[in-house]
């Protein structure tokens, strides 16, 4: 997910790879053959990222212990042969536990200090090169996964992380309406599909009465209003596609070849 930063008066533009987490996974053996599952394009998605990038952010969070996947990734920033700006995080929080070799800088999220120093250290290391978006964009996400990550974000706080995991959002349609009279405002018309892998997961997303697919549903629709700045309706369903954590058109889809 790309985020775009940019500081006219210092003439400085930061573009920011938010990228996959990077975490244990196994092959699964079907017969003769094995499958490249989801959880590997995951990880090669994360790792592709870094061979594109200039300055690396190794994010550091202090209230979980050191395993197996922090050294993974510290043995691989070790090879990569890219700066890298060690960041605790999370300095709001009690508890503070992480055992780190070392650290750059620390922030605080919540209370917004240690972004001026940081934002000073990543230019320091950037190359000198002409913007390469209008200083007014704030990310080239295209309209139907800036609608997706919207609807997941409401799964997750509304459901938790077990449900979200089994899940996709397909976005069927999208109609802009509102433009055949001077007196119609402009509007968003979505059809959007919540993929779940069992009938117990589609109960559980749509909850008592419709209740808890209504709710997601409305909270959904006001973020993207906010974002695509007009009304927008929001027609979401939920479908069964059992296994498709495994179907190699569906992760073609989610993880499209670059």
């Amino acid at each position: 997910i790309p985020g775009i930063f940019t500081d006219e008066e210092k003439g400085i533009q930061m573009i920011f790879l938010d990228t996959p987490w990077i975490h244990n996974h196994s092959w699964e053996q079907y017969g003769s053959q094995k499958v490249y599952d989801i959880n590997e394009r995951i990880n090669s998605e994360a790792y592709a990222s870094l061979h594109s990038a200039d300055v690396v952010l190794r994010l550091l969070d202090p209230t979980r212990t050191y395993g197996e996947e922090d050294e993974r990734i510290d043995t691989l920033l070790e090879k990569i042969g890219k700066p890298v700006i060690r960041i605790e995080t999370k300095q709001d929080m009690e508890n503070k536990s992480y055992p780190q070799k070392w650290v750059d800088l620390r922030i605080d999220s919540v209370a917004r200090l240690g972004f001026e120093e940081l934002f000073e250290r990543i230019a320091s290391l950037l190359p000198e090169w002409p913007y390469l978006y209008d200083p007014d964009f704030y990310t080239d996400q295209s309209m139907d996964l800036r609608i997706q990550e919207v609807i997941r974000e409401r799964l997750f706080l509304e459901l938790g992380d077990e449900i979200p995991y089994a899940s996709y959002i397909e976005v069927s349609q999208i109609e802009e309406k509102g433009w055949d009279t001077p007196k119609s405002l402009p509007m968003l018309s979505i059809q959007a599909y919540i993929n779940v892998e069992s009938d117990s997961q589609k109960v559980i997303v749509i909850g008592k009465w419709g209740a808890k697919i209504q709710k997601i549903g409305t909270e959904s629709r006001i973020l993207l209003e906010e974002i695509f700045d007009k009304k927008v309706f929001l027609a979401l369903r939920v479908k069964v596609h059992k296994n498709w954590r495994k179907d190699q058109n569906i992760l073609n889809k989610i993880f499209p070849k670059k």
